[in-house]
């Protein structure tokens, strides 16, 4: 059974948890000291450009200036190109796309930090509950979780039939199966979103100022997941209760979903306990070997130890088994802590490649639970798997 809780805390923090059979495989939070605002939408002013890093830095009004690099500035068709600013022609320098001093629309694509301000894109992405809208962006995608491809050849007609000329998508792993209906109505309401944001440029009295605030983390948490078989809801907050039955009600899952208010939302199976898991350095596994997880502001360090685990035949089978089992683990805890950006992954040394390949290929179908996207790279001349995940929420 899944299930979601949200708990609305007195202070106004808002915690959200997604359930298993009442293990938690999801937690996301959000409060005063930790404010999400990646996906509002700015229209800024250009305060200094950095030709030597090919960036800039741009007034949005919020308390720190946000980053923009180049790639984010040049129209997706010239991004290849990007790629590798040694070979960029004099035309496609930052200098030659925006000036100090310009006005410019970005959309937050990563939070600030304590050290950074916010990282920006002048490519638009407005997510809604099967496409994600590219204003800017001419071509039509599918998502690659979506396999069959009768099926994405579908749903890109459908899209490419309803969304007008001048826009672009990405069509989300929750389109799949979905009626030509469905699809057409959420094309509909994102663009009307969009035209509203126009507008709202248009009429602007002042720069910096925020033309689109993004959707509440609940909202947007429900768009995401309420497609995968979510059977109830509960919640410990009046205000919530009734966004989350307008989003059922929207979303036609009245019958399906059972939506409960109760005032200890999270008096259920062990979950305070499981919250306080997720944080914890030392993860052990079934077999008695553990991994270990150290974030750095670079990357995200996991390393796999045999622990008490001493096997039953030869060394190569003790190493493979904790491997594979560290592998479910890693994914779980990867998705359970929303761990985002490079992540390096140092398994225990195993001499045959074909070892190496099984153990990417459980990490490959494990990672399959998870609706964030990942991307594994492989392993490294020094026997480090690399592989990188995009945060979920900040």
């Amino acid at each position: 059974m899944k299930e979601i809780l949200i708990d609305v805390k007195p202070d106004g923090s808002t915690c959200i948890l997604l359930c298993h059979h009442g293990k938690l495989v999801e937690y996301y939070e959000e409060n005063e000291e930790k404010q999400i605002l990646e996906g509002n939408i700015y229209l800024g002013k250009v305060q200094n450009i950095l030709p030597g890093m090919q960036a800039a830095f741009i007034d949005i009004g919020e308390e720190k200036n946000a980053f923009i690099h180049q790639k984010d500035i040049l129209p997706k068709t010239d991004i290849t190109l990007a790629s590798n600013p040694n070979n960029l022609c004099p035309e496609q320098r930052i200098e030659t796309y925006i000036k100090q001093g310009q006005t410019v629309l970005v959309q937050i694509k990563r939070d600030a930090t304590m050290r950074k301000g916010p990282r920006v894109s002048a490519h638009i992405n407005l997510g809604n509950r099967f496409i994600a809208l590219l204003p800017n962006t001419p071509f039509i995608t599918v998502s690659q979780k979506i396999e069959d491809i009768e099926e994405r050849n579908r749903l890109k007609q459908i899209v490419e039939h309803y969304l007008p000329k001048e826009y672009g998508a990405i069509i989300r792993t929750a389109a799949e199966g979905k009626r030509e209906e469905e699809i057409k109505q959420d094309i509909q309401e994102i663009v009307t979103t969009w035209e509203t944001i126009q507008k709202r440029i248009q009429t602007a009295k002042k720069v910096p100022t925020k033309v689109y605030e993004r959707k509440s983390l609940v909202t947007k948490f429900l768009l995401d997941v309420l497609d995968q078989g979510i059977e109830k809801i509960w919640v410990n907050n009046d205000k919530t209760f009734q966004e989350v039955n307008y989003l059922l009600q929207n979303m036609q899952k009245t019958n399906t979903v059972a939506l409960e208010q109760t005032e200890n939302v999270l008096d259920r199976y062990d979950l305070p306990e499981q919250i306080e898991k997720r944080k914890e350095r030392k993860i052990w596994l079934k077999c008695g070997g553990f991994i270990t997880i150290d974030s750095t502001e670079a990357l995200v360090a996991i390393d796999v130890n045999s622990g008490k685990y001493v096997g039953k035949d030869t060394l190569e089978k003790t190493v493979l088994k904790v491997n594979k089992e560290a592998s479910v683990e890693i994914a779980k805890q990867l998705r359970l802590r929303d761990i985002g950006g490079i992540i390096i992954i140092d398994y225990i040394d195993m001499e045959e490649e074909k070892d190496r390949q099984e153990v990417m290929q459980t990490l490959q179908e494990s990672l399959k639970q998870d609706r964030s996207k990942t991307q594994i790279v492989g392993f490294t001349k020094l026997n480090l798997l690399e592989m990188t995940r995009k945060h979920i929420c900040s």
